[in-house]
């Protein structure tokens, strides 16, 4: 019984230690009723959020923390890649824009890394993820220009994502 507990336990522990630190750093006072009042307010969510069931391995994935430390740094340097292209695409006359619609596979092995990867997609400037077939592992993608559209295509997302899920 206690093998089936302790996962429950972390991953409600892995709720209220955020919870806490957001409610710190939002809060800006570190006096002692207020520190008691969001200690509280943090124990009946996680209390309300366990009476409900709402807290799993999908809702709150812990598993992929530190796999998170190597992905997440990799996808803000293509944010801020593609941040750049925009503004200079925007910035040149004439506008050398070439919307362009583009299916990309989807190697991801379940509903969070393609979600993972749909979101990382619309999060980069200059596409956006604009229907997710996930019965066919298919993501349907807006791009600002064809570049874009094959860079994309070219898969180094999806090979991240993936390996970001647990694939290899």
């Amino acid at each position: 019984m206690t093998r089936g507990l302790r996962p429950k336990a972390m991953r409600l522990l892995g709720l209220a230690i955020p919870l806490l630190l957001f409610w710190l750093l939002l809060s800006g006072h570190h006096d002692t009723l207020l520190i008691s009042i969001g200690i509280v307010c943090v124990l009946l969510t996680v209390w309300f959020s366990a009476r409900l069931a709402i807290v799993d391995g999908e809702s709150l994935p812990l598993h992929l923390l530190f796999r998170g430390l190597r992905y997440w740094p990799w996808l803000l340097v293509q944010i801020f890649k593609s941040a750049i292209g925009v503004t200079r695409l925007i910035l040149s006359r004439p506008l050398a824009i070439s919307p362009t619609l583009v299916r990309v596979t989807a190697h991801q092995s379940g509903p969070v890394g393609i979600t993972t990867f749909a979101n990382s997609i619309t999060l980069t400037p200059g596409t956006i993820s604009a229907v997710v077939l996930e019965q066919r592992h298919e993501i349907l993608v807006h791009a600002l220009t064809e570049e874009g559209a094959k860079d994309l295509a070219g898969g180094e997302m999806d090979r991240r994502v993936a390996v970001f899920e647990g694939g290899s």
